[in-house]
């Protein structure tokens, strides 16, 4: 048994020609593809793609601060202070857990080892900002001890 259907039914972008002399005439198809065409029409909600959002804000914040990252290196050469050192500790750190995290990710498999991996991410990640803090407040900081490194 056939159906008849506008096809403007189907294709709601059209226009032009295809507006004024195709959509006006309707099609002709079967009962068993009438239920495709009707499923066609359904959209996904915006919640399904919400991991994949997320996943292009993740990106888009490591591309921005590898781009901070290559101005900052040599601000911190002309302007050492304190202020540049505890900026280069955290968008180092930042930088270095970002991407050991990608490590992570791509070759560490099975549900106990991703997490005693990633819990160990976190502790390397606790404790090298807090040993760049702790050089910073204690020693000469980042931006001279690399000066004082090219110095020899």
């Amino acid at each position: 048994m056939a159906t008849l259907l506008r096809l403007s039914s189907i294709c709601r972008t059209s226009t032009g020609f295809a507006k004024k002399s195709l959509l006006m005439r309707p099609a002709v198809c079967w009962a068993q593809n009438h239920h495709m065409l009707q499923i066609a029409q359904i959209h996904t909600s915006p919640n399904q793609h919400a991991a994949s959002k997320t996943a292009s804000t993740h990106w888009t914040s490591e591309r921005i601060l590898s781009a901070t990252l290559l101005g900052l290196l040599p601000a911190a050469y002309m302007y050492p202070g304190a202020v540049m050192d505890y900026s280069l500790a955290a968008a180092l750190t930042l930088h270095g857990h970002w991407g050991l995290g990608q490590v992570v990710t791509d070759y560490v498999h099975g549900d106990t080892k991703t997490k005693m991996a990633n819990a160990s991410l976190y502790a390397l990640s606790a404790v090298t900002f807090a040993g760049l803090c702790y050089f910073n407040y204690h020693d000469v900081g980042i931006c001279k001890a690399v000066a004082m490194l090219w110095s020899l």
